[in-house]
């Protein structure tokens, strides 16, 4: 691979000839190689080596898929959507009795190892042995959504409906409105407004096909909780800014509006770093000299029961600043300026996008140069990509940014 040889970043006049060749510069230095497993999924990150192996990054996370396999949808590779839509679908087939068994009361959905499992071996689509918070809506719900957007170009079954019926059940069954879980960042369980979100999102997309009112109590809810996370009284679940509400807005378009515009207001205004955004104030995860703290294996295990273990880790205000959020908000600054054309929207889109160019390792990198981090985390006081990079969810969304905008400029 040659050095790139323009800036990595762009003017907010920039032209149609400057975004399309700033993105094929970096498909040529390998930033947006997704490897996949030989069934179409992706594994959460495509390190190699080392640490890496100790993380469980090279696990199948639905969520990331989900998101992967939409991002890959919408600039126009239908096949690998499809594919690594129709293996989670074959992974939920599998263990279908996870949904039954709950909507039939046989097992405790409260024991986050009976419901339907969020994390799992790609390869043989299998599940884990491992304790995990398997209790995250929004993962369910986001698959839901997918397969509903992807009905036509998937020819799902008769029994493969069936599978997403039991999941439109299954989510009555536990009543996701008000049910507590991990949603997004697998930590403390709580009423989010995220998870909520999300499988409103789900909801909605079936029911645009199938006969169905189950999204109504998740639009209750979030006509209450929003612009919040979660907003009950305990300290350990109660949280005013989460940067998960930005995926409301997109992909999921649950949320519009001023409400949108207050959500990204919150997350700019109160989570936004130099680095990258924080998911949230307070967030251990990767905080200051996490390597020197915690061993490779414990790092990426599951925190969701003892949670204030890892948060007297944290050093106010040095939390991880992650790469994911930067180019949400700028799809939705691009988003804005298709609607009303104002200039200061289409600033601001490029702002943004900017900053997710900005966060790319740089040449010279252990990761490689111009690779996708999942967070920049303080190391003896210098922010540095942490071990996961890169992140494929991470190259997803600033692809997609990218590709937004070459969308507006050729509509133009």
């Amino acid at each position: 691979m040659g050095k790139i040889s323009v800036p990595l970043s762009l003017k907010s006049d920039c032209s149609l000839r400057d975004v399309t060749q700033l993105l094929e510069l970096l498909e040529d230095q390998g930033t947006f190689r997704f490897p996949t497993l030989a069934n179409g999924l992706f594994s959460a990150a495509a390190g190699e080596g080392g640490d890496f192996e100790l993380t469980g990054y090279r696990n199948v996370w639905v969520r990331d898929n989900v998101h992967i396999a939409h991002a890959h949808w919408q600039w126009g590779q239908t096949d690998k959507a499809v594919a690594a839509t129709k293996s989670l679908m074959a992974f939920f087939k599998k263990y279908q009795h996870r949904f039954t068994d709950i909507i039939e009361g046989r097992v405790d959905p409260t024991d986050p190892m009976n419901r339907p499992h969020i994390r799992f071996d790609g390869d043989h689509l299998s599940e884990l042995g491992e304790k995990w918070s398997h209790a995250q809506n929004d993962a369910i719900g986001a698959f839901l959504w997918l397969a509903s957007q992807l009905n036509d170009e998937c020819h799902w079954s008769d029994s493969e409906l069936e599978l997403l019926a039991d999941v439109v059940r299954y989510l009555a069954a536990i009543k996701y409105w008000d049910d507590e879980d991990s949603g997004h960042w697998e930590e403390v369980r709580k009423v989010a407004a995220s998870s909520i979100g999300v499988a409103t999102a789900g909801l909605e997309a079936w029911e645009t096909r199938f006969d169905s009112s189950t999204s109504k109590e998740g639009r209750r809810a979030l006509t209450t909780i929003l612009p919040s996370e979660c907003i009950q009284a305990d300290p350990q679940k109660n949280r005013r800014y989460d940067s998960a509400l930005l995926f409301l807005i997109y992909p999921y378009r649950v949320v519009t509006g001023e409400m949108a515009d207050h959500i990204v207001a919150d997350v700019t205004g109160n989570l936004m770093g130099e680095h990258g955004i924080r998911r949230y104030l307070g967030d251990s995860y990767w905080c200051a000299d996490y390597k020197e703290k915690l061993t490779a294996d414990v790092r990426t295990s599951d925190f969701s029961d003892n949670l204030a273990d890892r948060d007297k880790l944290l050093e106010p205000g040095l939390e991880a600043q992650w790469c994911l959020f930067d180019p949400i908000v700028s799809i939705h600054y691009g988003l804005r300026f298709e609607q009303g054309r104002d200039p200061g929207d289409r600033d601001r889109q490029i702002l943004h996008l900017n900053r997710s160019l900005s966060q790319l390792t740089a040449p010279g990198s252990r990761f490689g140069a111009y690779r996708c981090p999942e967070s920049y985390f303080s190391e003896r006081g210098c922010y540095v990509p942490n071990d996961i990079c890169p992140l494929l969810w991470t190259q997803a969304n600033l692809k997609l940014a990218l590709t937004h905008l070459i969308r507006e400029l050729r509509q133009s």
